[in-house]
């Protein structure tokens, strides 16, 4: 850089008496900076004399801006002239070696350059350290960053960081000194710096990789893991990691002391004022006398209280433990303080974050409004609904005190990606390979709507659809869907195509609760039999095309806790579809399915599920009754151990007509084999019964075992199915896979 030098400007200055005078102030090469801005940073007007001192500080100001390379001042006959060359502009930013998608998007906020910034060495520098510091909690060591830039005009560049990946450091051991009532497996759970398995390079499989930011939290993780427990007095060190920086190699190890494990002795509520009964309160009380004390549960406990209380008016209530050991005996007595504080009302809901999605459907989805009384359930079922949206990434409800009986809801989204294009691979042993192809957009424009093009492929069928659905209409608790469809099915004896239309009206009469009213046509063809059995099947369905045209009013209930693996609550639905206002079909079906969940978890301490299935279903015949809409058992969601569709009723030529009376139900337990990883063991019994006539005319059971995983794939499902009561010519089988779909 050049800067004026002040011999050369006082030269002609030091022996001039008077000094002369600024007649004018002219800038050359400025570019980010007006004229105006520029005599600010000066500080020198036109008629002050020329101070040698002056116009050396406006230099140093100048390049306090951080625009310019080089600054120098020129004078001649009065007329300041300073000289500028900025620095380049940053045009384009790439870094190579490092990151994709979403997690490159975040680096380039991290590095702190962005383009359209003038370029700095500085920043470059910092940008470098925090790529390597990035790498460095990610467990890469010794990381080089070059930076190297790129002219593309006068006044821009290109600026490229190019990442080569340090080494990985390699936990080859952890030792846990002074753990002995819990094994290494079990305190590896919750941390996240893990020894290294055998294979640990394939997924699913412990890595052995080191993040050392995570380091500090493992050993806090480990604590919280003993308080589960019941270790009230578990004390663990800090971890010590000895690291080989020729091998990149390393061991960890762990100082605990366990202590004993605690029974909670008595359990007493203390309330500061009598807001609510005692009572009331014991009973959302989980961690009782006799229980083995853990820390989860006593939050737990802690919340459902909250709610209760909060439900009453107070927002802020606050509920203290005191956690009353005798150490001697292992024993704790806990004693909940209860602080209701004062009751409020909604000032105001307000809403941010919701960059693309409209405001009114953010604002339809809270149940509570101004003026209101607070009511904590009512928060936190707003909270759930947003989620279950699926237009957001994050959804958090704050309350926000405004006077000492009011307060403000804070509502904050964080905008997902509502776009998907979607393709998914699965395998069922009855339709072999599937493959589902998808377009679809939930938060069309905003709205709150849904649109979607769907196809569903595999060796038994495939399945065209476009779908839209709107789930507030006007944003009143009226949902509406339409479909378009086309389906060929291809069954043990023939292939059904069926194209058809149907449209969907619906409206929640509570939060879990859900009345439907919809109206289906279709056009049906059975084609394609096998083995000459289309004249055996003709007194069953009509010959070429025939057209059905329905009205279904519907019932619908789901108030489970999870998607995959509900632990507790009900799935019901109930519908009739009365066939025969208009076209050739003339019938009415009655079809409910129900699905109850009850955790054990509580009253025995493990990871224990009883689940109970049952589905049933009457058809009344007015008229023409296709075979392809009567019901058929067999398969993962009815008898397991018969092939899907394989136990229905016959005729005296041996041909399957199928049934118009059908039950089937299902009892499970389930075990959560690992804390860590979505994968249960399931022991089923399954029975169903199916006639022409009346129920018990076919009956037919099952019994064995299951693997349920949520793999990164899907879901999973691994059958181990035995036939218990199969007749001759019934369809069976030992084993039943099934992946990408929902059990």
């Amino acid at each position: 850089m050049r800067f004026l030098p002040l011999a050369a400007l006082c030269a002609p200055l030091l022996y001039a008496a008077p000094l002369p005078t600024v007649k004018n102030i002219q800038y050359e090469g400025l570019i980010h900076i007006s004229p105006m801005i520029a005599n600010e940073i000066s500080k020198i007007k036109v008629g002050d004399a020329l101070d040698v001192q002056k116009v050396d500080r406006s230099i140093i100001e100048f390049h306090k801006q951080g625009y310019f390379e080089d600054i120098w001042v020129t004078e001649e006959s009065g007329v300041l002239t300073y000289h500028f060359i900025e620095k380049s502009t940053i045009a384009n930013i790439e870094i190579n070696g490092y990151g994709s998608g979403q997690e490159q998007e975040a680096l380039y906020k991290e590095i702190g350059i962005k383009k359209g910034d003038v370029y700095d060495e500085s920043k470059v520098e910092r940008a470098r350290k925090s790529i390597m510091a990035a790498l460095e909690k990610k467990g890469f060591y010794d990381t080089v960053v070059e930076a190297t830039t790129e002219k593309l005009s006068d006044q821009a560049i290109k600026l490229t960081l190019d990442v080569n990946k340090g080494e990985e450091i390699i936990i080859r051991k952890v030792n846990y000194n002074g753990a002995e009532k819990l094994s290494a497996s079990k305190l590896e759970i919750p941390t996240v710096n893990k020894e290294r398995e055998f294979m640990g390079w394939m997924w699913g499989f412990n890595d052995g990789k080191l993040k050392v930011g995570e380091l500090e939290h493992d050993s806090f993780r480990m604590k919280d893991y003993y308080m589960k427990k019941g270790f009230l007095d578990a004390e663990v060190s800090p971890p010590s990691l000895l690291a080989d920086f020729t091998t990149y190699d390393a061991n960890l190890e762990f100082k605990i002391s366990e202590g004993k494990i605690y029974e909670v002795s008595k359990v007493e509520i203390v309330l500061e004022e009598p807001v609510v009964e005692v009572e009331e309160l014991m009973d959302e009380v989980r961690l009782t006398e006799g229980k083995r004390f853990n820390i989860e549960k006593l939050r737990k406990d802690m919340e459902s209280m909250k709610e209760v209380v909060g439900d009453l008016g107070y927002a802020f209530v606050r509920i203290t433990p005191d956690l009353d050991k005798d150490e001697e005996n292992a024993k704790v007595r806990i004693v909940y303080y209860v602080q209701p504080g004062k009751k409020v009302k909604i000032n105001d809901v307000l809403v941010s974050g919701n960059t693309r999605t409209l405001d009114r459907v953010v604002r339809r989805e809270i149940l509570l409004a101004p003026g209101e009384m607070y009511e904590a359930t009512k928060v936190k079922n707003s909270k759930n609904a947003l989620k279950r949206m699926g237009y957001f990434e994050n959804v958090e409800i704050e309350e926000r005190r405004v006077s000492e009986d009011s307060v403000d809801l804070l509502v904050n989204v964080k905008e997902g990606r509502t776009g998907e294009f979607m393709f998914g691979i699965g395998y069922g042993s009855y339709d072999g390979l599937l493959g589902s192809v998808s377009v679809k957009d939930k938060n069309v424009f905003g709205s709150g709507m849904t649109a979607g093009v769907y196809v569903d492929k595999s060796e038994k069928e495939s399945a065209y659809r476009i779908n839209l659905y709107n789930p507030r209409v006007l944003d009143s608790r009226y949902s509406l869907s339409t479909n378009v469809y086309k389906r060929d099915y291809e069954s043990y004896d023939y292939t059904d195509r069926t194209t058809g239309f149907d449209v969907v009206g619906g409206r929640y009469l509570t939060d879990h609760l859900q009345a439907t009213l919809g109206y289906t046509i279709a056009q049906t063809e059975l084609v394609d039999f096998v083995d000459n059995l289309e004249e055996k099947y003709k007194p069953y369905y009509h010959e070429g095309k025939y057209i059905k045209s329905s009205i279904i009013p519907g019932l619908s209930f789901d108030n489970t806790d999870d998607y995959y693996f509900p632990h507790n609550g009900i799935i019901a639905s109930a519908y009739a579809e009365y066939a025969g206002a208009g076209g050739d079909e003339k019938f009415v079906k009655y079809f409910g399915k129900v699905a109850a969940y009850k955790s054990l978890e509580d009253s025995l301490d493990m990871d224990l599920i009883l689940r109970y299935k049952a589905r049933a279903g009457v058809i009344q015949e007015n008229g023409y009754l296709p075979i392809n809409e009567k019901f058929y058992l067999g398969g993962m969601s009815t008898i397991r151990g018969y092939k899907s569709s394989s136990v229905t009723p016959k005729d005296s030529n041996d041909v399957r007509i199928g049934g118009k009376y059908v039950f089937s139900n299902s009892a499970e337990v389930s075990y959560g084999l690992f804390e860590t990883v979505q994968m249960r063991l399931t022991l089923f019994y399954d029975y169903g019964m199916i006639g022409q006539d009346g129920f018990n005319e076919i009956r037919r059971s099952s019994a064995g075992a299951a693997i349920e995983w949520v793999s990164p794939l899907g879901p999973i499902n691994f059958v181990f199915p035995q036939a218990l009561d199969d007749k001759p010519g019934d369809k069976t089988s030992s084993f039943e896979f099934t992946m990408g779909q929902r059990f």
